[in-house]
């Protein structure tokens, strides 16, 4: 096993976890700014307001997303361990 194979297999790594985490920031990011342009109009500034909105938004696009994201670690999970006799070998 090389250096630039581990470099490698960090970098595939890293990649699936941005796209797996990047759907339920985009929606805690749009659900929180809504929340703070509602807050702003009726100057309400209670701190569970914004909370549990992100949270819902967030269940619902794990809901959604969940089939994609599993999909996507179990297809590298299975392409890691398929390479481990060529790594070692």
């Amino acid at each position: 096993m090389t250096p630039s194979t581990v470099v490698d297999i960090g970098r595939q790594a890293v990649e699936i976890t941005l796209m797996m985490a990047g759907p339920l920031f985009l929606a805690a990011l749009l659900t929180g700014l809504i929340i703070s342009v509602f807050q702003a109009a009726t100057q309400i500034n209670e701190m569970t307001l914004s909370f549990v909105p992100k949270l819902v938004a967030i269940f619902i696009t794990m809901v959604v997303a969940g089939p994609w994201m599993v999909t996507l670690i179990t297809d590298f999970a299975r392409r890691l361990y398929e390479s481990i006799p060529g790594l070692i070998g």
